[in-house]
């Protein structure tokens, strides 16, 4: 059985799809990375500094899913039970 910490180390060997979104992650957060560093922003950065942390939340939202689709659906059902109030 694979473990959960391995999963996503296998998915990026082997799903183009998840590689791609990773690489485009990684290249948003070195964006950021600059932009963060940065004293002062314009407006157009600051803006531009918002629509990245949408974007990278995009990738991660759909990199997620196709974990999620890689756990089957059992998993999915422990991680929403594991999840929910009360628990």
């Amino acid at each position: 059985m694979i473990r959960s910490q391995q999963l996503p180390e296998m998915v990026l060997q082997t799903d183009d799809e998840f590689r791609e979104l990773s690489e485009q992650h990684r290249e948003l957060e070195s964006r950021l990375s600059e932009l963060s560093c940065q004293l002062y922003r314009t407006n157009n950065e600051e803006l531009e500094k918002s629509n990245l942390k949408k974007r990278k939340l995009q990738l991660k939202d759909r990199m997620e899913a196709i974990l999620r689709r890689r756990r089957g659906p059992t998993a999915s059902r422990q991680s929403s039970v594991q999840s929910s109030p009360g628990s």
